[in-house]
Formats: structure tokens, C-alpha cells, sequence
């Protein structure tokens, strides 16, 4: 089978002559690192050979949980924030049709997120679309004790068993936490739930091809195993005795870096031309902003949609400041086939287009766009995949895995903690009043005043 492909020819052109060459040395200083768990965090490397590792008895086991799941339940919600929910929704929403919560044919249960947010209107019009529903829940989280996620836990909770009974209740919600300790593991042992650990050794930006993403997937009636085939093939493809020009992750890694130190480029926008890649490019941005931005470095992840966001972005990305370039993901071949229509009248005058796929149309949007952008001072690296499904949605995620960890080791950062993360939750707890917070509140309390 073909493997998704990297053209930077439209990006290095932005360079100096050899500079792709020249990080040959750190990328495999990087990569070695990796390897030899040397670098910063490598107490979270787990997800470095996870998708080689992974045996069939393992995905059965996710797999029968998954059927227990989808035979019993009209909707399951998946309660998790960051890593815990990002990676499922991006392959769940790139592999679903696009308005299957409007067809709702019944051959697989809805799947919906919560425990991403604190938006009460949000969460209210959850419980009620829920009130008539027979659903479960996968709870997913580490610890326990994330707000967010924890917050609508309690509520579905609840709710599950008011519905459904409490023993009805014990299997529909399953808990993917950590495997000892944690509130969430303390209730998962207390109401007797069915559990899947999350490893210790795999942080959650990585964690797509553990249970916190392979069971809703799974869930959602797409092939895990084919998945973490495609995960694992593009592990062969990037590993360490891969040559260097050959190594899709390790040539991305030296390209962005290359346009980061040299070119003045500090912002990576993802851009995509298949709606249904919209939230890879939200599991993409968390992956690499909360990999890099640290030490007041790091590229900063965007995204658009395009070509929607043509029409808002579209200015700023052709004649802004020049401090962006562009990773575009296109997808060869779209799943189905659409002919542009011919029109007797002609009075919009698109008959020029008749008998087109609508795919050439786009192809041609993206092709233009590609050359403006480029005219324009935007560097442009382009990923290609040959069609969306579960083997290459796979590759992609461990592409940008083993490049996010090259990467951020090229930096000089640590890609695998997130530090700065825990400022605006001790805040939020002193604010709040929770206990173990007294001296942050009392702080915070008098700054807020003398600010009035």
C-alpha cells in the first residue's frame, strides 16, 4: 500500500540553499534521543513504539467492550478534555458521513463529547437530549479530579442511573483512567466498572492509539486494527534507520524548524480542504503547542478550513505580516463522486464546469491557492494522503507524533510535559474556594481588589 507523502519543495525555496541538509545532524541527534530515552521527559515515551506493540489480543479485548457498548446503547458520550477527547473526535469526525447525527440510521450509536467545557447551557441541553436516550459513558481521565471533566462525569452519572438502573448502568460506563490510583480509578473499583488503563508512560497529546482513542473509535464502528496497522507502518517509514531524505517526520521536522530559525516564520497554519478534517487540526494543535511552547519558544498552531476560510483568512494569510507559513493536508481521492451539473439558463456562468467532479473544482482551488499563498511570502508544505480511511488516518497521527517529538527535541525543549497549563487551574481553584487554595485566594483576592 502507498503511505501518505511530503512535498516541502514549495517551503525550502524559503531557505537557504543546503538547510534541509544541514539538520540531517540534529534530527538524528533528536531521533536518537528518542530512542535511547535520553531527551527531556523520557518518562513519557510510551507512545514512541506503541503502534509495533500493540497485539491483537489487546484490540479484542477494546473491541468486545466496544460491541458491549454499541449493543446496549443509542448514544455514548465521551467525557474527557485535551488529549483525552481530541484524538477520538479527529478520526471519529474525518472517517464518519458528515451528517450522521442527522440521518441517525441506528446501525451505530451517536457518539458525543462532554467534559471539554464548564458551559452550562451546554451541558443543560446534553442532559435533556439524553433524558429518552438509552446511553453510556466512557470516562476518561488520569486522575479524576479535572473539572471539566469530572464536573460532567457527576452529572451523566447520575443521570445513567436514575435512567437506566444502577446495575443496567454498571455496563454502559467504562472508565479509562490510570491503573492504580486516582478518584476515577477509586469509583471505577467501587461501582464495579469495566476499566482500560491509560499507561504511565504516554502523556495525553499521544495517547490516540491507546484506549483513551480506540475505544470510542471503536465505539463508532470504525476498524482499530486497521488503525494501528497504518500507525505502525508509518513507524517503519520514520524510524531511526530510515534514511534521512526517506523519512517523511524527520524532513517536516527540519523544514519547520529551518523556517522557525531562519526565516523569521513563528506561525504554522494547518489548512485542510476536506471539512471533514477539521478536528485533526485540532488534536494537531494541541499535539504541537503544548509539545513546543515552552521557554518562550515554540511555532504556534493554527488552523483554517478551507476553502471556507478563504473568505475571512484569506487577506491576512496573502498579504499579513510574514511571519506564517502553511502545512496544507490533501486528500487524493474523496470517498464519493459528484458531477458538476449542467444549467440551461447558465445565468451564474459556471457552465464552464459542467460535467466536472466537484473534486477537480477544489483541487483546482487548492492548486491556486497554493501558488497566491506561495507568490504572497508563504512557505508551503504539503502532506498528501491517498484517501480517508482508518489505515491512513493512522498513519497520519503517528507522523505527527514521531515529528512533534524530533521537533520539540530540536528546540530544546522538554516536547512532554505542559507546565504552564497548571497557572490558570490554581487560579480558577483559589477563585472557587477549594480547599488547599487559602493563600492563592486570599492573593488573588486583594490583587482583584486593588485592580477595581
Amino acid at each position: 500500500m502507498k503511505n501518505i507523502t511530503l512535498d516541502v519543495s514549495k517551503a525550502v525555496q524559503f531557505l537557504k540553499e543546503g538547510t534541509v541538509k544541514n539538520y540531517e545532524a540534529k534530527v538524528k541527534e533528536a531521533q536518537e534521543a528518542l530512542e535511547n530515552g535520553t531527551c527531556p521527559g523520557n518518562d513519557f515515551l510510551g507512545w514512541l513504539h506503541l503502534p509495533s506493540s500493540i497485539t491483537p489480543a489487546f484490540l479484542k479485548e477494546i473491541q468486545d467492550c466496544a460491541n458491549i457498548l454499541r449493543d446496549n446503547c443509542e448514544a455514548i458520550v465521551v467525557a474527557g478534555i485535551g488529549g483525552s477527547y481530541l484524538g477520538a473526535r479527529a478520526v471519529i469526525e474525518a472517517l464518519s458521513n458528515s451528517f450522521s447525527w442527522l440521518i441517525n440510521d441506528k446501525s451505530n450509536p451517536t457518539i458525543l463529547f462532554a467534559g471539554n467545557n464548564i458551559g452550562e447551557d451546554y451541558l443543560y441541553e446534553l442532559t435533556e437530549y439524553l433524558k429518552d436516550k438509552k446511553f453510556g459513558v466512557i470516562n476518561i481521565s488520569k486522575s479524576g479530579t479535572t473539572t471539566e471533566t469530572a464536573l460532567t462525569f457527576r452529572l451523566l452519572k447520575k443521570q445513567c442511573e436514575e435512567q437506566r438502573g444502577k446495575e443496567e448502568a454498571k455496563k454502559v460506563i467504562v472508565a479509562v483512567t490510570d491503573a492504580t490510583k486516582g478518584a476515577a480509578r477509586a469509583a471505577a473499583d467501587k461501582e464495579g466498572y469495566k476499566t482500560f488503563v491509560i499507561p504511565d508512560n504516554v502523556g495525553g497529546r499521544f495517547s490516540v492509539l491507546t484506549p483513551v482513542g480506540l475505544l470510542p473509535i471503536a465505539c463508532a464502528g470504525f476498524d482499530i486494527t486497521k488503525l494501528v496497522e497504518g500507525a505502525a507502518d508509518m513507524e517503519k517509514a520514520c524510524g531511526k534507520d530510515a534514511a534521512y531524505e526517506e523519512n517523511p517526520a524527520a524532513i517536516y521536522a527540519a523544514v519547520r524548524n529551518g523556517l522557525y530559525d531562519q526565516a523569521g516564520k513563528k506561525i504554522e497554519i494547518m489548512v485542510n480542504y476536506q471539512p471533514k478534517l477539521h478536528f485533526i487540526s485540532e488534536w494537531w494543535k494541541q499535539l504541537f503547542g503544548e509539545s513546543e511552547g515552552k521557554d518562550n519558544k515554540g511555532i504556534f498552531p493554527a488552523s483554517c478550513d478551507f476553502t471556507t476560510d478563504l473568505h475571512s483568512m484569506g487577506q491576512w494569510i496573502q498579504q499579513g505580516e510574514r511571519t506564517i507559513y502553511e502545512t496544507v493536508i490533501s486528500v487524493e481521492e474523496p470517498d464519493k463522486k459528484l458531477l458538476f451539473p449542467s444549467d440551461e439558463e447558465n445565468l451564474d456562468g459556471l457552465n464552464f464546469l459542467a460535467g466536472k467532479r466537484v473534486d477537480e473544482v477544489n483541487k483546482m482551488a487548492e492548486l491556486g491557492t497554493r501558488l497566491a499563498h506561495v507568490d504572497g511570502g508563504v512557505p508551503n508544505i504539503r502532506i498528501s494522503v491517498p484517501v480517508l480511511n482508518e489505515y491512513y488516518i493512522g498513519q497520519l497521527i503517528y507522523f505527527f507524533e514521531i515529528a512533534c517529538g524530533i521537533s520539540g527535541n530540536i528546540l530544546g525543549v522538554n516536547p512532554f510535559n505542559q507546565p504552564g497549563v497548571e497557572a490558570y487551574k490554581k487560579n480558577m481553584f483559589a477563585l472557587l474556594d477549594k480547599p488547599g487554595y487559602e493563600e492563592d485566594s486570599k492573593a488573588i483576592k486583594e490583587r482583584l481588589a486593588k485592580e477595581k
